[in-house]
């Protein structure tokens, strides 16, 4: 048997046929035992080749299309290429830096933590830690539970989750958008708008506590249903049995999954999964029958007059008739042989739109509520599960407001082709809320914790809190009511500059505003800082200038797209194995920051080397050895 089986590195079968070697010789050489043993931390080691593992995924991706099960998935974990890739990912995020139950974090990651993860693994001693519990405020009110995992958890969670999202991502439902690629909240409200016309109600369902009442027997056995190896099944059994600590005292869990897991929201998809083809092959088939609506007869029998008096020239009476006639749908609304039922899914967040009698959609409603509590062991909201009637009330939906629209006498000659279409709008609430924040007894007021900044920054960092609203209700129809906070931000933004420099909101306006054009043409005005540096491009900060119209097909995605150059800059500094202070090739590490505003300040006045590197690089990471690496901790001189 080879070496590459003894140490549970995928072998040409591993890979279901593929050929793809994980580990690659620089010069095409077998391994040797010894070779092998230092191949992640010597210098002359193997070259990790980072499109193996997406290959890995790739093939895994395959089979998910295919509908066939998966096997030897626990031997997949001895990847380190997978982990890099997953570290890849994480390390950006200022999560990485947050310690859960120990004080680990991605600071100090090294090609020795993979390897030891990876020994654990295979030798399966590896033992969950439990998370960090604590709490977030809720729009409500209430709070909301999180649990941090540790790094190394974080890491070999990451893994897991690419291994279930390539295989299960094609089998998923198309009316499912929550925690999924290439989806995201404006692909979910872009489907409502564009297939659910005619919808007469809406039913708002919302699951009580779902990522603390998951089933794990009920979610084990779906996994097992696809996945066949009891190895990694055991180990996600671990996971989510693993517990948590709040205030130091040690919990189980015997249910959930815990929100801020990286593995927990492709779990959570999964497990209701279930619940989307339950509505898609028997709620939908038994609610939706008909091709057409049958022709409205008083809408009919309208028309022919209104024909007929434009004929005969009773120019009164025809005007009369044909408002009344643009008043009423063309199709009949109480139709007995028409039913149409849709359906939409963001994480445990659904809404069902039924053209039909309100005791059918009732009906809908029981019927989810008793799979939900006799299947999948969940319970229904009471109090967030809502029939809205579409025409007369607004359903809410990921924070946007979802009406069928109805022409009026006044509009009816221009609006008559929106009439049962789904409007999109920005609700009330949320302007007054967003507005909230930079007033005071109704007018804008000055933002005391920014006036250490600069101009530059002030105003930079009220434009990326506009813009982040904006962005999220460009698809509303009267998005242009965001000009209020517009209004409200933008005489906060003028105070908080004139405070800063003893001066009047006035003076500030005059000296930063322009104009900016926007794409179809139109001027804005809009408030502009401008920095100049020698030798460089300007910095430029801008406040405004973004158009308020209704903007279609805007989209959103909840994860950004991938790059094409898959090994990162990081990896590649990495896996060079050397540091870059004492260019040492023993035992290296990489140094992480939360942000390169930590750099401000350290040393006093002459800053260390370290510093002055990261600094010029603007990066927050360095790859250094383990001396160095404790060094820079103690603040000792290097």
């Amino acid at each position: 048997m080879s070496y590459r089986r003894n140490v549970g590195l995928p072998t040409e079968g591993d890979l279901y046929g593929n050929g793809a070697a994980v580990v690659v010789s620089k010069r095409n050489k077998p391994f040797t035992r010894r070779r092998a043993a230092g191949n992640l931390i010597e210098k002359n080691r193997e070259v990790l080749v980072m499109r193996n593992a997406e290959t890995v995924l790739a093939i895994i991706q395959e089979r998910g299309k295919q509908g066939l099960p998966l096997e030897d998935i626990y031997r997949q974990l001895y990847n380190p290429t997978l982990y890099l890739r997953a570290y890849a990912k994480l390390y950006p995020n200022s999560g990485a830096m947050t310690p859960g139950s120990t004080t680990e974090t991605v600071d100090g990651m090294s090609m020795q933590k993979i390897a030891q993860l990876i020994d654990d693994l295979r030798h399966e001693r590896y033992r969950w830690t439990p998370v960090r519990r604590v709490y977030i405020p809720k729009k409500t009110g209430k709070l909301r539970p999180l649990g941090l995992p540790t790094w190394k958890d974080k890491l070999l969670q990451e893994v897991i989750r690419s291994i279930l999202e390539a295989y299960y991502e094609p089998q998923m439902s198309e009316h499912s958008h929550g925690f999924r690629p290439d989806r995201g909240c404006h692909t979910a409200l872009r489907e409502i708008q564009a297939n659910w016309t005619g919808t007469r109600w809406f039913i708002e369902t919302d699951i009580a506590q779902y990522f603390d009442t998951i089933n794990h027997d009920i979610l084990l056995e779906t996994l097992g249903e696809k996945l066949h190896d009891n190895r990694f099944l055991r180990l996600i059994r671990h996971l989510l049995q693993s517990g948590y600590l709040e205030e130091w005292k040690f919990h189980y869990t015997m249910s959930g999954a815990p929100q801020g897991g990286v593995v927990s929201p492709t779990l959570a998809n999964i497990y209701l999964d279930r619940l989307d083809r339950y509505v898609e092959t028997m709620l939908i088939p038994a609610y939706t029958r008909g091709k057409r609506r049958a022709r409205n007869p008083i809408y009919r029998r309208l028309k022919d007059n209104v024909a007929s008096r434009k004929r005969t020239g009773k120019r009164e009476e025809y005007k009369q008739m044909r408002k009344q006639m643009l008043k009423l749908p063309s199709g009949d609304p109480h139709d007995p042989e028409y039913r149409r039922l849709f359906y939409i899914r963001y994480a445990d967040d659904t809404l069902l739109g039924f053209a039909g009698p309100l005791q059918e959609a009732v009906e809908i409603k029981q019927k989810l509520g008793q799979f939900l509590r006799e299947t999948l062991k969940l319970e229904m909201s009471e109090e967030k599960t809502l029939i809205t009637h579409a025409s007369t009330q607004a359903a809410r939906f990921l924070g946007y407001e979802i009406v069928n629209q109805q022409n009026d006498s006044k509009h009816a000659r221009k609006q008559r082709n929106a009439n049962g279409k789904i409007g999109l709008r920005v609700p009330t609430d949320v302007v007054e809320k967003k507005s909230a924040q930079y007033l005071r007894n109704g007018r804008p007021i000055h933002r005391p914790e920014r006036l250490q900044d600069t101009d530059y920054s002030i105003v930079m960092q009220y434009q990326q809190e506009y813009r982040g609203v904006v962005q999220y209700y460009l698809l509303a129809q009267n998005v242009a009511h965001l000009y209020r906070l517009h209004w409200i931000m933008k005489g906060s933004l003028l105070k908080t500059l004139a405070n800063k420099h003893k001066s009047s909101a006035t003076a500030m306006s005059r000296k930063y505003q322009t104009t900016v054009r926007a794409p179809n043409g139109t001027d804005l005005k809009c408030l502009r800082v401008v920095v100049e540096r020698e030798g460089k491009k300007p910095l430029i900060a801008q406040f405004g200038g973004i158009q308020l119209i209704p903007q279609p097909k805007a989209t959103i995605l909840d994860q950004l797209p991938k790059p094409i150059n898959t090994r990162t800059e990081i990896l590649q500094r990495m896996l060079a194995n050397t540091c870059e202070l004492c260019m040492s090739t023993k035992d290296i590490e990489v140094h992480h920051i939360r942000k390169l505003a930590d750099l401000k300040g350290k040393g006093g006045r002459e800053r260390p080397e370290w510093v002055k590197l990261m600094a010029a690089r603007q990066r927050k990471t360095l790859v250094v050895c383990r001396t160095c690496h404790v060094k820079i901790h103690a603040g000792q001189p290097l």
